[in-house]
């Protein structure tokens, strides 16, 4: 065959039209998917599951509060946070209302009679979660769970003593 120089020149012509148009076509396709997904993500709940009305008043209620995590609920949301070197967790309505606080404690943080009264009456049980609650009505109480090798309880405060508030037995 005989090659001519411009034989050559037309062919490079042809194979950078083809490129140019190959670019435009992957160029069209990427700007149409960023546009697609970006109506998607603004129509989609939001990624931490955390409603605006519920931000708001989070940011309100718990000024300079560490996020470490969230559950959303059918009819609450709990946001588990760190203020003050003190992990908490708050519970919302789907509205933004805050409902209660709750903090994980220690035995030694309960008051007195408190304190007295488990260790007269459940000595034999060990602690395996106790927090202090703080609802919406202002009135704090405490709960503890206590277990043992038959059963586990959890009591609640009622004012200066305890009230049984669920009993497991265990199988």
């Amino acid at each position: 065959m005989y090659w001519h120089t411009g034989d050559a020149r037309v062919a490079n012509k042809n194979q950078q039209h083809l490129k140019n148009n190959f670019m435009k076509q992957i160029i069209t396709f990427a700007a149409a998917l960023l546009i697609t997904l970006s109506s998607f993500a603004n129509s989609a709940k939001p990624a931490d599951g955390i409603s605006g009305e519920i931000k708001v008043s989070f940011s309100r209620n718990f000024k300079g509060a560490q996020l470490i995590g969230t559950e959303a609920r059918e009819a609450f949301t709990r946001l588990t946070f760190k203020m003050n070197e003190v992990i908490m967790s708050a519970f919302y309505s789907n509205e933004g209302e805050l409902l209660a606080v709750t903090r994980n404690i220690v035995s030694t943080q309960l008051p007195l009679n408190l304190m007295l009264g488990l260790k007269s009456d459940y000595s034999a049980y060990w602690i395996t979660e106790l927090f202090e609650f703080k609802g919406s009505d202002e009135t704090n109480c405490y709960y503890v769970s206590l277990e043992n090798a038959d059963q586990k309880v959890t009591l609640r405060s009622n004012g200066d003593h305890w009230e049984v508030y669920t009993t497991i037995v265990k199988k």
